[in-house]
């Protein structure tokens, strides 16, 4: 239901996608072939499905960055100040799914794949359907983007200046 969450950003249609995906995956089990494993395959069936419902709405609301910062900039301050842990408070969830939404749909698709649920690149490539160097490198601009997004959030890298070095 996590996964379905962060994809379609509202609690009704995520806990509606999560029993559709349960019902579909029971009446596909005779269709799944071994060749990756079952979450995997879950995986792929979940994000499909979940597409589809975006897709047929046509519209997703987003949150601008914009307005997360004016609303909610000191607690991502405070998120990205703390040390990282395995666990988060329900609040820091949230506001991590708040972040993520604020990016492109396949961005946040294989973002949350990656660092929220944990999969392996190889994992990520089969539920996407795709290559291991196409999920390279979506991660990598998913990434940089998130990045470039809150770099004021960020511990800023100590730049040594010239005149720091001694030389005016």
């Amino acid at each position: 239901m996590g996964y379905c969450l962060s994809m379609l950003l509202n609690h009704r249609d995520a806990e509606e996608a999560a029993q559709d995906i349960f019902v579909k995956a029971y009446r596909s089990l005779d269709r799944f072939k071994g060749n990756s494993s079952f979450s995997t395959w879950l995986y792929r069936i979940t994000t499909n499905h979940c597409l589809d419902i975006l897709r047929k709405k046509n519209r997703r609301k987003t949150v601008s960055l914009e307005s997360l910062i004016e609303k909610d900039g000191d607690s991502i301050q405070g998120l990205f100040s703390t040390a990282p842990t395995a666990s988060f408070r329900l609040e820091d969830r949230e506001l991590i799914d708040k972040i993520l939404s604020t990016l492109p749909e396949d961005y946040r698709t294989i973002l949350t794949l990656r660092e929220v649920d944990g999969l392996e690149y190889q994992e990520i490539a089969e539920a996407l359907g795709c290559t291991l160097d196409a999920v390279k490198g979506r991660l990598a601009r998913s990434r940089k983007s998130l990045h470039e997004s809150l770099r004021h959030f960020l511990p800023s890298k100590d730049v040594i200046t010239d005149e720091r070095k001694g030389n005016p």
